[in-house]
């Protein structure tokens, strides 16, 4: 990637509900945004003729599209049946992105469920191999990203994400900031702790991580325990400016997503200060 883009979390609120993507993408088009994260929320589906629209338009209109894998993802869950069904909906969010010409999927990868982090890092690192296999199987070529989660008991501290990253060619992570953020009870919100979280990931993976990243955003509220919701950045203490200006030194490339409440606005406020920058 050239630059770094600027995508809202699924389509903009103020689409008019006749218009789907169509009206979409001429809102992003109207406010001078970048693309948008196909959301999966309850599976994959998405009709054939849907993904060859996708397709055309974003090569059109120079759109980035990523996708969101379904909630329904444990890779560490106690029934095997449900690891399976996880594998699959992966597989199934890649296929669709490829379909469409998508850049990059993100999901919520696994549950701690009690075990220790080793033991579940082991199993998320087992199923992502046979993800990995069928994806090269079938030629399906999208970046694969594990998200970083909002909850201690959620597995993906960015620690963990690099770690997988490095394992497989095909996978990088998805870095949340207010995810992480939350997960810490407040800290990595200056300057100074997103520049250390971009610093160690073109350490260990090396720039074309920098250069193809994937990230989320949105003002978020939390507790001890972690993420409770997201927010508008006006509502919270989401310290966008900063972590704006790290990602310009490190000259970060690739897809910023919003997920704020909000959408569109909050997108278009995130752009419009990084361009000011």
């Amino acid at each position: 990637m050239e630059k770094l883009n600027f995508l809202t979390a699924g389509m903009p609120l103020s689409t008019p509900k006749n218009m789907g993507y169509n009206g979409a993408f001429q809102i992003l088009k109207d406010m001078g945004l970048d693309g948008l994260e196909v959301e999966f929320v309850h599976g994959v589906r998405m009709s054939e003729e849907t993904r060859q629209f996708l397709k055309q338009k974003s090569k059109e209109e120079n759109f980035v599209l990523t996708s969101h894998g379904p909630f329904y993802i444990n890779l560490n869950s106690k029934e095997e049946d449900k690891v399976e069904a996880s594998v699959q909906r992966i597989i199934e969010t890649a296929q669709a992105a490829h379909d469409f010409g998508g850049y990059s999927i993100t999901y919520h990868a696994a549950f701690y469920m009690g075990g220790d982090k080793e033991t579940v890092y082991q199993q998320v690192k087992n199923q992502t191999q046979k993800i990995i296999e069928e994806l090269e199987k079938n030629n399906i070529k999208v970046w694969i990203r594990p998200e970083t989660t909002g909850k201690s008991t959620q597995w993906g501290d960015y620690e963990e994400i690099i770690r997988l990253s490095k394992e497989f060619n095909q996978v990088l992570p998805c870095i949340d900031f207010s995810h992480i953020h939350a997960r810490t009870g407040g800290e990595y919100n200056t300057y100074d702790e997103f520049c250390h979280i971009l610093e160690r990931i073109g350490t260990e993976l090396g720039d074309k991580a920098l250069k193809n990243f994937h990230a989320h955003l949105a003002g978020i509220e939390y507790t001890a325990k972690g993420e409770k919701r997201h927010l508008i950045f006006e509502q919270a203490d989401m310290n966008y400016k900063d972590l704006l200006k790290a990602m310009k030194d490190f000259d970060v490339c690739g897809a910023l997503v919003c997920e704020s409440p909000n959408i569109e606005t909050d997108t278009k406020i995130l752009k419009d200060y990084y361009m000011s920058l």
